[in-house]
């Protein structure tokens, strides 16, 4: 699989791959085959990361587990437009990946698989990197 999302300890979401961020309306962002984007809540350019976590005293281990983990078909024949990974930047809410990825912590001792994502971008979630709507209490 091509569309990996690795979940950094204390830090951001590297996405690599064919990614293609987009703000709530579907205006695109960056099209590009990596981006960094911010998990701590704190950067002053959101979605993207400006490391502000290093000062807000983010912490996360990225380790987790996934109960809604699934199969991706790795398919040769799949069409380029069907492999993007999609991260719709939801205002004041979530990340939401669509498209075959890869979410794993920088070690791979946290992995899963999945068509569909929806990550935190508060930095508030108890069950990070996934959202667990903590947001709403912000």
């Amino acid at each position: 699989m091509s569309n990996t999302i690795f979940v950094r300890e204390n830090g951001p979401f590297i996405f690599k791959g064919n990614i293609v961020i987009e703000d709530a309306s579907g205006n695109v962002l960056l099209e590009d085959n990596e981006a960094y984007l911010c998990r701590c809540g704190q950067s002053n350019n959101k979605p993207f990361c400006d490391g502000e976590h290093k000062t807000c005293v983010f912490t996360d281990t990225a380790q987790f587990n996934d109960d809604k983990g699934e199969v991706i078909s790795t398919e040769a024949s799949i069409p380029e437009k069907e492999q993007q990974l999609v991260v719709s930047v939801r205002d004041n809410a979530m990340l939401i990946a669509k498209g075959p990825m890869t979410i794993q912590n920088e070690e791979g001792s946290s992995l899963t698989t999945r068509n569909k994502a929806a990550l935190c971008r508060c930095g508030l979630s108890k069950n990070k990197p996934f959202c667990d709507a903590s947001h709403k209490t912000r």
